[in-house]
């Protein structure tokens, strides 16, 4: 019969951390990896909800949309290279700072642009939590 205080403490022992983060991080990378291309496809499947949420003092809202689409879809495929990875991260929270402008034209206008209305509290939930979170996953992955 094998000693319980040996196997209490074998079961009481913890998971070394990347046994436990490892599968998960991997998981949410390929999840991360699907929503930026994703996110950059809409960008040419429904580009009137984008040109709406460009601020009018930007110029060629159908230009920058095209390339806010671009750059979604490429830095969401660098993230599957290793050797791409850590680049892509830092594109993205770029991208993601580049972005701010139209997160806070959308909060002046009080959640409601032409075709597009949130609730005030939504538009300013996206800035303030949503967008911190999204940056932090971009972080995440720059090692």
């Amino acid at each position: 019969m094998q000693d319980p205080n040996l196997i209490t403490l074998l079961i009481s022992m913890p998971a070394p951390d990347y046994v436990v983060i490892y599968p998960v991080k991997k998981i949410l990378l390929y999840l991360q990896v699907v929503f930026y291309i994703v996110a950059g496809i809409n960008h040419f499947r429904n580009p009137v909800i984008y040109y709406t949420l460009i601020p009018p003092y930007f110029p060629s809202h159908p230009i920058l949309n095209t390339c806010a689409g671009i750059t979604e879809i490429i830095l969401g495929s660098l993230l599957l290279f290793n050797s791409t990875r850590k680049w892509a991260a830092y594109g993205i929270i770029l991208m993601l700072l580049a972005f701010i402008p139209a997160h806070i034209y959308h909060i002046q206008m009080k959640g409601c642009l032409p075709g597009l209305c949130f609730p005030e509290w939504a538009v300013w939930l996206r800035l303030f939590l949503l967008h911190p979170i999204l940056i932090a996953w971009a972080w995440w992955y720059r090692k």
